[in-house]
């Protein structure tokens, strides 16, 4: 079985006009709702052999914070550029090429291509994965080549509002 953890970066600050998307910051909610999301995940105890994440500013802030949560060796996460604003295809296709000697991963990046990436892997339709929620999708699978449309299983979706 192979575990996916999608985690959309907290939500930025738009206060500068000046600084590029790319550079965006987290805002103070998006600061206060990672530090809880990331309690959150650890309470589920995930177990995550590699995070995958935008270098996009946000995202980095973001997995600083969860990584830090959950114990997960910071230096260990593999920034990848392409997935700064990328399709659920290319997304795919950076999970296809994994090695299969790993079993859970934490991908954490930005919409839409999150959101349409879960609902290809699940027959469980989400809108919108809202800033810094985190969906757990689970694939009867041994290879992450394997992956096909409707594989996976949705075990959670949780997001900050749900704590409110």
């Amino acid at each position: 079985m192979k575990v996916i953890y999608l985690i959309r970066h907290a939500k930025s600050d738009w206060s500068n006009a000046g600084v590029s998307d790319y550079d965006r910051t987290l805002n103070k909610r998006g600061q206060n709702d990672v530090a809880l999301m990331g309690e959150k995940l650890n309470e589920l105890n995930p177990s995550i052999n590699l995070i995958i994440a935008s270098p996009a500013q946000r995202a980095f802030e973001t997995v600083k914070y969860i990584s830090k949560k959950i114990k997960y060796n910071f230096d260990n996460v593999d920034f990848n550029k392409s997935i700064y604003n990328s399709s659920s295809h290319n997304l795919n296709e950076i999970i296809n090429s994994l090695n299969d000697n790993i079993n859970t991963i934490a991908l954490v990046a930005h919409n839409p291509g999150l959101t349409n990436l879960s609902n290809y892997l699940t027959n469980n339709y989400i809108d919108n994965i809202a800033t810094c929620g985190i969906v757990k999708i689970e694939l009867e699978i041994n290879c992450w080549n394997e992956i096909i449309e409707g594989i996976g299983t949705k075990t959670f979706y949780i997001y900050p509002k749900m704590y409110e």
